[in-house]
């Protein structure tokens, strides 16, 4: 094992968030290039010895190649489909092209990339194509590159499984497009991993591409029959149709799933390609056990019911700066309340906000505002939570994204859903004299033109509701807690399983 630290890009996204504490326990020493390193704070190996935590921008090549320098490898799992929109091909091209030219400069001897898997030509949808032209720019920098071409990953938090849970569970009858029929042969997250980390202790997988799937090529229809068996519904009445186009298909999987149309299209539009593996020879290189698709959604299912998923698909969404209060007219509704709770149990009932717990109060209105921004395109509330009694800097929660964390003192979430303006909800835990504490909660708007201003005062009416009576709910958890008739999960976050 070399003692050359390795470069992990996209450490804060999926895959990469659950291959570098893998690298770690592997005993390697790892140097995450990420845009925001308050992203990664939370995680449980944030403090380990070997890490390295680097914030840049991967287009600044004069920060990349200091980043880069000494290092033997280095990972390239950027997509940056989530946050540079239509835009997003153009986008992962020149930062690819970027990368591997700097990685060449230092002097790092290999590359590893995951793309997708797809038959080559005309027929290519744009997000299989973006990802060849990411991997054409890779290899020609002259660095070896070990690409691994996977189909669709099944794995707790991954836009795959959610996908497919969402339509299974909302839809007892589909009427699809004609990719119901399409083959595919998915992987699930903790094959991927270990061919990832394999890829390294194995050097004559350099300058080589790989496909990599699971033992089973199944289609789309038999696919979500098997996620009905192991959700204990009854199998689900699926009808083809040729009308429907990748586009209706985006808007459909928007409505009905947690994600956006922008990220929907795309990978609706790569549906009517089949996606197989035409050789297995890493099978051999890096064996091990390929879990069936039926394996993989029950592991996947167990994660999310222990409240043990390591990453989510929405955690790589960007996190803009706060946006500049001085100038224009900012908009603000400040509550407060006395609880009778210290500050840790305060913090540990707002904690809990979104998600399968709920918003405390008002559901209806929280339920309707989720699907009015849904229909114009926006994330509605059924994106969730990763966990669900704990959050971290970045993550994503309902429509909003936490955007400002301090353990037992302050929480800011940033709105996301489709707004005239910038939202931000922040709460604050000020300790009295004696157990007691102030709770402040600050909804404060910038709006944007006149639509905004309307905004704001249409929905001012509800604000008593919606905030008053969460500030209630989390009075009357806090105070539970405090008095023992409920007991608080503790916020030290648990190492996650491996398996």
């Amino acid at each position: 094992m070399p003692n050359a630290p390795i470069a992990v890009t996209g450490a804060t996204g999926y895959i990469g968030g659950r291959l570098v504490p893998r690298l770690l326990d592997a005993g390697y020493t790892v140097r995450c290039l990420v845009r925001s390193s308050r992203k990664l704070q939370d995680r449980p190996w944030s403090d380990h010895p070997n890490l390295v935590v680097i914030q840049l921008d991967l287009s600044d090549e004069t920060a990349l190649l200091g980043a880069l320098k000494g290092c033997s490898a280095a990972y390239y799992l950027v997509h940056s489909m989530l946050s540079a929109g239509k835009e997003y091909a153009n986008h992962d091209l020149k930062l690819a092209s970027t990368f591997a030219s700097t990685a060449r400069q230092a002097g790092v001897s290999r590359i590893i990339y995951l793309g997708g898997l797809g038959e080559t030509g005309a027929g290519l949808s744009e997000h299989l194509t973006s990802r060849r032209a990411v991997e054409k720019a890779l290899i020609d920098s002259g660095v070896p590159v070990t690409s691994l071409r996977a189909a669709m990953i099944i794995g707790s938090g991954s836009a795959s499984f959610e996908i497919l849970r969402y339509l299974v569970q909302r839809l007892p009858i589909m009427i699809t497009p004609k990719w119901v029929s399409t083959p595919c042969q998915p992987v699930a997250v903790r094959n991927v991993l270990g061919y990832l980390t394999g890829a390294l202790e194995h050097p004559e997988t350099a300058a080589r591409v790989f496909d990599i799937g699971g033992p089973e090529i199944l289609t789309y229809h038999e696919i979500m029959n098997i996620m009905a068996e192991e959700l204990h519904l009854r199998r689900r009445i699926i009808i083809p149709v040729p009308v429907l186009t990748p586009l209706l298909s985006s808007y459909w999987i928007h409505l009905v799933t947690p994600l956006s149309h922008d990220i929907a299209r795309p990978l609706a539009e790569g549906l009517k390609n089949p996606v197989v593996t035409r050789e297995n020879s890493i099978t051999k290189i890096i064996p091990q056990e390929l879990l069936t698709v039926r394996q993989a959604i029950k592991a996947a299912r167990s994660k999310t019911a222990d409240g043990q998923v390591e990453t989510s698909w929405s955690m790589a969404g960007p996190i803009e700066g706060d946006p500049d209060w001085a100038g224009g007219t900012v908009f603000e509704d400040v509550r407060q309340i006395q609880v009778n709770a210290p500050p840790h149990a305060i913090f540990q009932a707002v904690s809990l906000l979104g998600g399968d717990h709920g918003w405390y109060s008002a559901k209806y209105l929280w339920t309707i505002r989720g699907w009015m921004d849904r229909l114009v395109g926006g994330p509605g509330i059924r994106r969730g939570r990763l966990h669900p009694d704990r959050l971290g800097y970045g993550e994503a929660l309902d429509f909003w994204r936490v955007v400002g964390i301090e353990r037992d003192k302050s929480l800011v979430l940033r709105a996301e859903m489709k707004l005239p303006g910038v939202a931000i909800l922040e709460f604050c835990i000020e300790p009295c004299l004696g157990s007691s504490c102030k709770l402040k909660q600050t909804a404060k708007f910038q709006p944007k033109g006149l639509l905004g201003i309307l905004y704001w005062y249409s929905v001012l009416p509800f604000h008593h509701f919606v905030f008053r009576g969460m500030l209630e709910g989390i009075r009357t958890q806090a105070e539970k807690f405090a008095t023992g008739q409920e007991h608080p999960t503790p916020q030290e976050v648990p190492a996650p399983s491996h398996h």
